[in-house]
């Protein structure tokens, strides 16, 4: 498998769902040597502290599966989503891939969050030989830790995201930051790679907050705060995430530091909700503005009417449902990347899992269009991560407007591991 081949997969994929035509009714999936589905098994946040996102990303899965199936499949088979509730929890998660290999017999699994989660699940993973696509943001994936069968070709990991943006937190809000985040392997992602990329730009961080992923009120923890701070850096999860923001406007009022906090702490809330008014003038990390810009393209429209999200990126159905929109565009965009590696590969069975992943690793750059509508992408099969734009939205009259916007090569660094070399 070649990197030209793979791309010209990657390539074709967009033109076949283009001519979408071509596959009228049943006879869409006539052509296929198997008219076996292919299995995905779907690791669903489905409860625990991620159900938000759970239910965001299997909204946005069947979105994608739909607008797949509708225009020929994968190889000319329809593709069957198999979905297993992990409870987000790392041993659960394990369990899951375990029931999608021996029970399901699933081609691939794929979809999860929370870090924890994948650093809890993707050992079993390598020893089923199962291919493991994870929409994560944790740099568990590109620092070696985990293992080849482990990809996540989509959404980019919290040290390219920091690395890319500390110049304008240095620049424009302060150099004295104070930082609250979980208290887990996402959390502490964040705190050892943004303490290095301001210290990079001459500041530093004053404190460093831990909070416990389950906590259920916070101000306790807000004294804390060195009165030198000029910036805090947010980043919360969990159904608790509404009370974070709202204790932390109460405890300072109208004489704030700056604001700069990850869209988490503030994923599937509205940012209108009341005692949220102090967020106004703050600054929010997005990986894909929840907020319909007036630059917006064809391929994002068509995505966010795909996800069935209002231009405030809540349900059109039920405008009081808001999405998890900074993150969930990972699920639609993996499982295109699936269906061009598998067509890259000839995929046909389990045997084929290797020529899978090394068609997946061949890819490089992956051009935005309705398969990717989050914009232009560039994965690296060495280390199995993918490095794209991040964005930075301020509030300004309640809405989420993108002040700055980063380059791909921007949040870019040297690699830390050569999962190519290891064998299946």
């Amino acid at each position: 498998m070649n990197r030209r081949k793979a791309l010209i997969g990657l390539g074709a994929s967009t033109g076949a769902l283009a001519a979408g035509g071509a596959f009228p009714g049943a006879e869409r999936f006539a052509h296929a040597q198997s008219a076996a589905p292919i299995k995905i098994g779907f690791q669903k946040h489905a409860t625990g502290i991620g159900a938000a996102y759970g239910r965001w990303y299997g909204a946005t899965t069947d979105a994608a599966v739909k607008r797949i199936n509708e225009n020929g499949g994968i190889n000319g088979r329809p593709v069957e989503i198999v979905v297993e509730d992990d409870a987000t929890d790392p041993g659960r998660g394990a369990e899951v891939l375990e029931k999608f290999a021996t029970q399901h017999e699933v081609d691939v699994a794929f979809g999860t969050l929370f870090s924890h989660v994948v650093i809890g699940s993707a050992p079993r993973a390598g020893e089923l030989k199962l291919p493991y696509f994870v929409v994560s943001e944790g740099h568990h994936v590109a620092s070696g830790m985990l293992n080849r069968y482990t990809l996540q070709p989509c959404i980019t990991d919290v040290k390219s995201q920091v690395i890319s943006m500390a110049p304008f937190v240095a620049e424009n809000l302060g150099k004295k930051v104070t930082m609250i985040y979980p208290d887990f392997a996402f959390g502490h992602d964040h705190r050892d790679f943004f303490s290095e990329a301001i210290e990079a730009q001459g500041g530093e961080v004053v404190a460093k907050i831990a909070i416990p992923p389950t906590e259920t009120t916070f101000t306790r923890y807000f004294p804390n705060i060195p009165r030198e701070t000029e910036v805090i850096y947010h980043v919360m999860v969990g159904p608790a995430v509404l009370t974070f923001v709202k204790e932390l406007g109460e405890f300072f009022g109208p004489n704030r530091p700056e604001l700069f906090g990850f869209i988490d702490s503030l994923e599937a809330v509205d940012i209108q909700s009341p005692g949220l008014e102090f967020l106004e003038g703050s600054y929010f990390w997005e990986g894909m503005p929840r907020h319909a810009q007036a630059g917006d393209t064809e391929a994002q429209k068509a995505y966010r009417a795909a996800v069935g999200c209002n231009e405030r990126g809540a349900s059109v159905e039920d405008p009081a449902n808001v999405s998890t929109y900074a993150h969930m565009f990972g699920c639609w965009e993996t499982l295109n990347v699936i269906k061009a590696g598998m067509e890259a590969a000839d995929y046909q069975g389990p045997a084929d899992r290797p020529k899978l992943i090394e068609a997946v690793e061949a890819m490089s750059a992956i051009p935005a269009s309705e398969d990717h509508p989050q914009g232009d992408k560039l994965f690296n099969g060495k280390t199995h991560q993918v490095f794209a734009q991040q964005h930075i939205s301020k509030v300004t009259d309640g809405t989420l407007v993108v002040e700055h916007s980063t380059s791909i090569e921007d949040g870019m660094y040297e690699d830390e591991v050569d999962y190519t070399t290891q064998t299946f």
